[in-house]
């Protein structure tokens, strides 16, 4: 049947979206219970013995036992841990955002001799490896007398390539050169304009940078072990310690890597969906 050039299509309901079908749904199904069974599992095995665990078959659900949390917390100071990383978690993401953000709006909206010269200098440090400055790093970190401090572990990662770039990309696209220049004709400066124009169209693109830097150094391992000592460690560090013995106990190990894991799974609920809504809100239309 052929529409009249008069005729209109039929507008869908909703607002013109489509609706999911059922093989959508299965298929987020199946992706959300493989995403969360290893966590699941080791909640399981943590509330059970290491030759239950082992078991044929094993269980598939959890136990009343909370023995092995209460072993995890004694061997490892866990209290102590999950203190030390949310502190240095928490002013790593506040440093790099605040950080990350004045100099991508320098890069992005200032005009200034060497601009690309130093944005391409600050991508190109993305390309060396961590690992090759691991001894200057250590050896500078000892000289000021920082070894097994905090410090030792939050001022080399408060500023990143990564969150420069990111929150250069975003600005670029996000604020308008047109507000920017009426900040200036109405004589404000560069630090009234940053703080009154630019944070609030910067503030979904920081609060996904922010939740990022808090989980990449909340499941930091490889500097923190060498900067820090059981006396004075992070979670990872903690979780480093568990289980050890000439048969290591599993239910030990994933009892402290649950509670490792909760306080980052509570930032997620927390501001995961209002890091949505931001990004939402904070679209160009076009």
């Amino acid at each position: 049947m052929r529409r009249t050039p008069g005729s209109r299509r039929p507008r869908r309901r909703g607002g013109g979206r489509d609706k999911a079908g059922v093989f959508t749904y299965a298929v987020l199904i199946l992706a959300t219970l493989v995403s969360a069974f290893p966590f699941y599992w080791s909640i399981v095995a943590a509330t059970h013995s290491n030759a239950e665990i082992n078991a044929v078959p094993p269980p598939f659900l959890p136990g009343g036992g909370t023995g092995s949390f209460e072993q995890a917390a004694e061997q490892a100071n866990i209290g102590k841990a999950l203190v030390n990383s949310t502190i240095v978690s928490g002013t790593v993401a506040i440093g790099t955002v605040l950080a990350c953000t004045l100099a991508g709006f320098a890069f992005a909206k200032l005009r200034f001799r060497g601009r690309g010269a130093l944005l391409s200098l600050t991508v190109a440090t993305m390309m060396i490896p961590p690992q090759l400055g691991l001894i200057p790093l250590y050896m500078m970190m000892a000289k000021l007398g920082w070894a097994n401090e905090l410090q030792s572990v939050i001022l080399p990662t408060l500023v990143t390539a990564f969150g420069v770039f990111f929150m250069r990309q975003y600005l670029s696209e996000a604020l308008p050169d047109e507000l920017i220049e009426a900040g200036r004709v109405d004589g404000a400066s560069y630090f009234r304009i940053f703080r009154s124009i630019v944070l609030p169209a910067a503030r979904p693109a920081m609060a996904v940078l922010g939740l990022l830097t808090f989980m990449t150094t909340w499941n930091d391992f490889f500097w923190p072990i060498i900067a820090l000592s059981q006396d004075n460690p992070t979670v990872q560090v903690a979780i480093n310690s568990l289980g050890g013995g000439y048969v290591p106990d599993q239910s030990v190990i994933l009892a402290g890597t649950v509670l490792g894991t909760l306080p980052v799974l509570v930032v997620f609920g927390l501001l995961g969906r209002q890091i949505v809504g931001g990004i939402m809100r904070g679209a160009v239309k076009g």
